[in-house]
């Protein structure tokens, strides 16, 4: 009975406020956030670095010439599984050709051996190849970029890092509830690394790991021979 009771005084407070001229309050679907409206929201920091890559990449592509870009368009093409599909149709149709005129019509457009075929082909196969290091030529020049960004941002955090640590250090010495005793890799660490050195000390290091292969060759050469004079002697 309270439930009949309690329906039945809602409708009478529904058609109240009808005859007052007041409408009911119905929730508004426009001041919802759309459902992939918190999804796609990313933080501050995200963001920066999204519009930054997007600006490279754009920069890179209003370098591009209209025969850069043409190529381009023409590596995708070739790139794509159709043109697999094309080129071998064409082929098949070019020898079903032959095989159906040399034996119906009594001629051929191409020889036996198909000589205009090959050299399509290998026509083909050129200016796909010219067509594949053009464009290749593009993506190193943004991968050269793209290096280069990743090795000036290792740089500044490495010395972030070294910043980092000698405020660490400096707080630990200044700090009266801190042990000060003296931390030699951290001083060590706290001093940014010059790219200069590093630079030098990696081409040296490198040079004489590939040197000593040979001088280990060359040292064991000269044993092989001296035990055959010995043996000979």
């Amino acid at each position: 009975m309270s439930c009949f009771w309690c329906f039945g005084c809602s409708e009478a407070c529904i058609s109240n406020v009808s005859e007052r001229g007041i409408a009911p309050e119905t929730p508004d679907a426009s001041r919802e956030p759309p459902a992939d409206t918190a999804e796609t929201v990313l933080p501050a920091h995200i963001e920066q670095t999204v519009q930054a890559i997007a600006r490279l990449h754009a920069e890179h592509h209003k370098r591009a010439t209209p025969l850069q870009l043409a190529v381009d368009r023409l590596t995708a093409i070739v790139a794509h599984p159709t043109f697999i599909g094309a080129v071998t149709l064409t082929v098949i149709g070019w020898i079903a050709a032959n095989l159906l005129l040399a034996r119906f019509a009594g001629w051929r457009f191409d020889g036996v051996a198909f000589p205009l075929l090959q050299g399509a082909g290998e026509l083909v196969a050129i200016y796909v190849t010219t067509l594949v290091l053009m464009s290749q030529r593009r993506k190193d020049e943004l991968s050269e970029l793209r290096e280069q960004l990743t090795l000036e941002i290792a740089i500044m955090t490495e010395q972030k890092g070294a910043k980092i640590i000698a405020l660490i250090e400096e707080l630990r010495r200044d700090s009266p509830t801190l042990v000060n005793r003296i931390d030699r890799q951290a001083e060590a660490m706290a001093t940014p690394a010059d790219p200069d050195v590093v630079h030098t000390a990696f081409r040296e290091t490198h040079e004489g790991l590939m040197a000593a292969p040979a001088e280990a060759d060359a040292a064991a050469s000269e044993s092989a021979s001296g035990a055959a004079a010995a043996v000979a002697d």
